[in-house]
């Protein structure tokens, strides 16, 4: 199990001078160090890839022990390409990726571990306007994963799995993207192309991305 996260945007939105996965949080640990400690309950270090572009040195210099995987067009890029990246490097593994800036429990990890096949984290009780959506089918699969889902079933909250037998359809998808597209397009792409994703229901676990200042004040409240 090789797991890639996902760093190498500027995170705008909220607003900071350096990679949005080095904020800290209320403990005084960054995002990205919240979680490292949380993946390392079932994930070794050496098994961790983070694809950074944005001030790329500040989060190497942070965490020298992972390894690196760099996207240098990450100004006029989104998620479907620096997950491209990663999942071309770590062809024969199974992978979970994440957004950089998702603060989970770990125990979040796990059950995603636990599942057979492809997968992602969902939340069923809290739906953001701005937030990833889906609907099932009615076996039970994801049908459907963007911000325009509507009749939605919840949000995903930007942890995913995939088996190491079915990265090729998803990296043959995600090059069917445009630059500026997130990586659900790609995963939607495969969904259609006959990949099937479970949704791991996380909804009584905190897993939250933090997009803007009140996520965070939110976060920090529920540390």
């Amino acid at each position: 199990m090789k797991v890639i996260i996902l760093a190498a945007g500027k995170g705008t939105r909220l607003g900071k001078t350096f990679p949005k996965t080095l904020t800290s949080l209320m403990d005084g640990k960054s995002i990205l160090a919240h979680q490292i400690e949380g993946l390392n309950h079932y994930i070794s270090n050496e098994d961790i890839f983070v694809v950074v572009g944005y001030k790329k040195n500040l989060i190497v210099e942070a965490f020298p022990n992972l390894s690196y995987l760099a996207n240098d067009n990450y100004e006029n890029t989104n998620t479907s390409k620096s997950l491209w990246l990663g999942l071309n490097k770590l062809i024969g593994n199974d992978i979970i990726w994440l957004n950089g800036d998702v603060v989970f429990d770990h125990r979040v990890i796990g059950r995603i571990i636990e599942c057979d096949g492809s997968c992602m984290a969902v939340n069923k009780a809290k739906v953001g306007d701005e937030e990833v959506k889906y609907i099932t089918d009615d076996k039970g699969f994801v049908l459907e994963i963007s911000k325009e889902v509507k009749n939605h079933n919840g949000e995903s909250v930007g942890i995913h799995k995939i088996s190491l037998h079915e990265v090729p359809v998803l990296l043959k998808q995600l090059t069917n993207c445009e630059d500026h597209d997130y990586f659900e397009k790609g995963l939607e792409y495969s969904i259609q192309d006959g990949l099937k994703v479970t949704p791991i229901d996380i909804s009584d676990l905190l897993c939250m991305e933090i997009d803007f200042s009140e996520d965070l004040k939110l976060v920090n409240e529920n540390l």
